[in-house]
């Protein structure tokens, strides 16, 4: 049962990285698709791509970060109290 739960947790993080790093750069490329189609300048698409996968970079560093970052917190803060 333990094995099991490990798994769900470790497919959740899988999504969630997946997630956090289509979306934004869906979301850019269909904005820089339709600003292409409105003003005629379809190169657009191409800097608002980038942007996305950057900014999808960005979350999934922070996400990381975060995730990987709290067993040290714990870690300094147990540290701290002992002393």
């Amino acid at each position: 049962m333990k094995n099991q739960r490990k798994v769900f947790q470790s497919l959740t993080l899988i999504l969630q990285f997946g997630l956090n790093m289509i979306v934004p750069i869906v979301m850019c490329t269909l904005l820089g698709a339709w600003l292409g189609k409105k003003y005629g300048m379809p190169i657009i698409t191409v800097p608002l791509f980038i942007m996305g996968a950057l900014a999808g970079f960005n979350n999934i560093f922070k996400m990381a970060k975060k995730i990987y970052g709290q067993g040290d917190e714990g870690k300094r803060d147990h540290v701290e109290k002992t002393k």
